[in-house]
């Protein structure tokens, strides 16, 4: 498969931190161009949340390979007038600006809709339009406490975020699959995505239990609300295993075939999963006492003999290594400013394509280029830069 299923597909990104930026590389790794257009003063501020990868910022290194980074001040008039210029040749806007932004700017749908009718524009904001918290500011913590999340993570008494960005993330993936879905249909609708509406779709199973119930339930750690027995136990070698089941016949293996414990496989309380939830603790405590016996090898060869779903715990530092990922060759290296350095190739495995894992770009790297091909000349380029249009050094750091 040359170039990729959306090879040909141009999109102009106005994007910040995550969300935006995860949208916008989901392209990327499937073929299509990506511009990112950044202030030249500094740029994406993902761009400075660290320095830990040879003196670039994880979060940047991590969304935003394979694109191209044009430098544009769109406070300035000519600044925006290259944006519309870009926008003229593109497919696709992506922006995730603060809230009021676009309008300032005059990029808001309708407005782009006229100008730019072939033009698929999504914007992804924080709390989406006509409501009380439409003005506020979204941050991915903000948005999930906002949403409940944080209130089902953690312990009880002990609410946490979620370690992943998940408003961030799972927004920037519904904006992408929207963009597919309008590419497929050759539809030029205007998108928007809030994390809000993102996330509280992801709560759909909580929000769904307690407007039928009434209950909040509390959070699990490791466990689950809604399945039982569901958790993390520490075996005698000192880690730590974590055992499931989601039915009730596999309830049934995990008590005899891999506990040995037939009473509580025939024991009333625990013949369904509903009261295995109310049993929860009573059952961990049996399955820790059990698991404490056994060394982390000897409990996951177990359970998979007995068909019991299982997985060791890991830090960060031991998925890096995981043998499972080199086996199967999940990374890939990519270059940087910094030089090259590994990264996870894109979930989606198609036969026949690989993705192309471009370069990490530094701020303003591609803005004499891209400009160029917009028709500009060498004159016309150094005037803009005079301007302040496209910042003073079109390659900063």
């Amino acid at each position: 498969m040359t170039g990729g299923p959306l090879a040909g597909v141009t999109v102009v990104s106005l994007e910040q931190a995550v969300s935006a930026p995860i949208c916008s590389r989901v392209l990327g790794d499937f073929g299509a161009r990506v511009i990112k257009v950044e202030n030249p003063r500094g740029g994406d501020f993902a761009r400075h949340y660290d320095d830990v990868v040879g003196g670039l910022a994880a979060h940047f290194v991590w969304c935003n390979r394979g694109k191209e980074s044009v430098t544009l001040d769109l406070k300035t008039e000519a600044g925006l007038a290259v944006l519309h210029r870009l926008l003229a040749r593109a497919d696709v806007l992506v922006s995730n600006l603060a809230p009021g932004t676009t309008a300032k700017l005059g990029l808001t749908p309708p407005d782009l809709a006229e100008r730019h009718p072939s033009l698929i524009a999504v914007e992804i904001d924080g709390y989406g339009p006509g409501g009380p918290l439409s003005h506020k500011r979204a941050y991915d913590l903000l948005v999930q406490a906002e949403s409940g999340a944080c209130a089902i993570t953690g312990g009880p008494g002990a609410p946490a975020k979620p370690g992943p960005p998940m408003a961030d993330v799972t927004t920037g993936l519904y904006a992408a699959l929207s963009i597919v879905s309008l590419l497929y249909a050759n539809q030029r609708t205007p998108v928007a995505v809030s994390l809000f509406d993102t996330m509280t779709d992801l709560m759909g199973y909580a929000l769904t239990y307690t407007q039928h119930s009434g209950v909040d339930q509390e959070p699990r750690g490791m466990g689950s609300p809604a399945v039982a027995p569901y958790g993390a136990y520490r075996t005698s070698d000192g880690q730590t295993v974590v055992l499931g089941t989601t039915n009730d016949r596999e309830w049934q293996r995990y008590a005899r075939e891999l506990l040995e414990r037939p009473d509580l496989a025939d024991d009333a309380r625990f013949l369904a999963n509903s009261g295995r939830v109310r049993h929860a603790a009573l059952l961990d405590e049996e399955i820790a006492a059990w698991c404490a016996r056994h060394t982390l090898a000897d409990v996951q060869s177990r359970a998979d003999a007995a068909g019991i779903g299982n997985s060791r715990f890991n830090r960060p530092s031991e998925v890096v290594a995981h043998p499972h990922l080199a086996a199967r060759g999940r990374w890939g290296k990519i270059e940087t400013p910094a030089g090259p350095v590994p990264a996870l190739k894109p979930p989606p495995v198609i036969a026949g394509f690989d993705p192309p894992m471009g370069p990490v770009p530094a701020l303003g790297e591609h803005t004499d280029g891209v400009l160029g091909e917009l028709g500009f000349g060498a004159a016309e380029i150094a005037a803009l830069r005079e301007q302040g249009a496209t910042g003073t050094d079109r390659a900063a750091s």
